[in-house]
């Protein structure tokens, strides 16, 4: 039933303005306006991703979005030269080279945006 509508990623927000300055200057996402109820919107790849304000944050221990990418290393490399800080991981069955960890048939990797929310770039690997 719902196979053909549309998503949309909410995300919680603890400040709405230092938020937008990180997903539109560090990520390069283009707004795409204000809602009345105050949520920030961005239409991404065909889905829409909304920031919410809510005063406490966000609890999520979780990855919240992940960016599917062609070229991990390149994306990693151009969001490094915007400022954005990658995560890296050494625990058993999750170690991260080069801020990459291979999980199964893709490649994934980690940072955080500035509320807190763990934010993720994938590439499918070859054959997946």
């Amino acid at each position: 039933m719902l196979s053909e509508a549309s998503v949309t990623t909410m995300l919680p927000v603890r400040d709405l303005d230092r938020a937008r300055a990180f997903y539109e200057g560090r990520l390069g996402l283009k707004p795409a306006g204000l809602k009345p109820d105050g949520k920030f919107v961005y239409k991404v790849g065909g889905t829409t991703l909304a920031l919410f304000p809510k005063p406490e944050g966000t609890k999520a221990d979780h990855t919240a979005i992940s960016f599917q990418v062609a070229d991990i290393a390149a994306s990693i490399e151009q969001l490094k030269r915007a400022g954005v800080t990658f995560e890296d991981y050494d625990f058993p069955g999750l170690k991260t080279v080069n801020h990459v960890c291979v999980l199964g048939a893709e490649k994934a990797a980690w940072f955080k945006d500035t509320e807190g929310n763990y934010l993720c770039l994938h590439e499918d690997l070859p054959g997946a």
